[in-house]
């Protein structure tokens, strides 16, 4: 039984217009998604412009989050880590656990290209500062550069137990995750990258994605139907949503604004907001999420 499986949604985070993080929204934006029925959340991830957050703002709204998932049984809270220094990873790790976080989301460090020893290290140290606490190690080479494969994380999960799970984030994800599946001992894996290949990832053996939050609802729709049976109606779906993920992932701030706006547009919070340095949407694309949303009005 793996610790998580279908949609679990990376939150966005949202600012007021002058820049201030909005505590309130972010918690309308916790508490909408944790209703769409997914049964996991992760924070904070690229969706969530963790890398333009102070240490405080990041505190604070992890306690948002773990707030709303600590008293239930049903949701599980993913909390990432992504310190380079191996010391600060252990340390938010262990504190993260302390403080209720269900799983730990584990990015490798990729500053200056550390060497393939010092990542594997510095993962082992993470797996057994946090044991048993479920681990997701994310595998994100178009934003980081670093390479991990198969046979790496076979020999860290084969004595760490709980590297419970791969994120697999290369392009594209298929062939890692099914090799990661077939292997001794096999590891589960989540497809991420905004769902792109995410029929190809679920017949590959993925047990789960980690998408924006901004329309949730459209991939649990689309994971249902692949689980339920309904191939066709599952690629049906996703090739509708395809034009535009496929354009919003050419980059990744890119997909932040769009997914942001999408949210304004829903009534979660009131700003889009982004910290620069930030994709400014142009006409066309504001256009473009509009159409969007009148396309997919059935689910949002």
């Amino acid at each position: 039984m793996t610790p998580i499986r279908g949609v679990s949604p990376v939150l966005e985070v949202p600012f007021t217009d002058d820049g201030e993080i909005d505590v309130s929204g972010f918690r309308r934006v916790v508490r909408h998604v944790l209703g769409t029925g997914v049964g996991s959340v992760m924070f904070p991830g690229f969706a969530s412009e963790f890398y333009k957050l102070t240490e405080d703002e990041r505190q604070t709204l992890t306690e948002v989050l773990l707030a709303e998932t600590n008293p239930r049984a049903d949701v599980q809270a993913i909390i990432a880590i992504q310190d380079h220094a191996t010391r600060l990873a252990v340390q938010r790790a262990t504190e993260a656990v302390a403080a209720g976080a269900d799983l730990i989301n584990l990015l490798p460090p990729h500053y200056l290209q550390p060497s393939r020893k010092a990542l594997v290290k510095h993962i082992r140290e993470v797996l057994d500062a946090v044991a048993p606490t479920p681990v997701v190690v994310q595998y994100a080479p178009a934003e980081t550069g670093t390479s991990l494969d198969a046979d790496v994380l076979r020999e860290i999960a084969a004595k760490h137990a709980n590297l419970q799970l791969v994120k697999v984030e290369s392009s594209p994800p298929g062939p890692l995750i099914a090799e990661l599946a077939a292997g001794d001992p096999p590891i589960p894996a989540v497809e991420g990258y905004a769902g792109v290949q995410l029929p190809d990832a679920i017949r590959r053996g993925a047990v789960g994605t980690q998408p924006g939050c901004s329309f949730t609802e459209i991939y649990v729709e689309i994971w249902r139907r692949f689980e339920d049976g309904d191939d066709a109606g599952g690629d049906e779906l996703h090739r509708r949503l395809l034009p535009y993920i496929s354009y919003w992932m050419l980059d990744t701030e890119r997909i932040i604004a769009a997914e942001k706006l999408i949210s304004v547009r829903r009534g979660l919070f009131g700003s889009s907001y982004c910290r620069a340095p930030a994709h400014r949407l142009d006409a066309e694309d504001i256009r473009m999420i509009d159409r969007f949303l009148a396309e997919f009005r059935e689910f949002l």
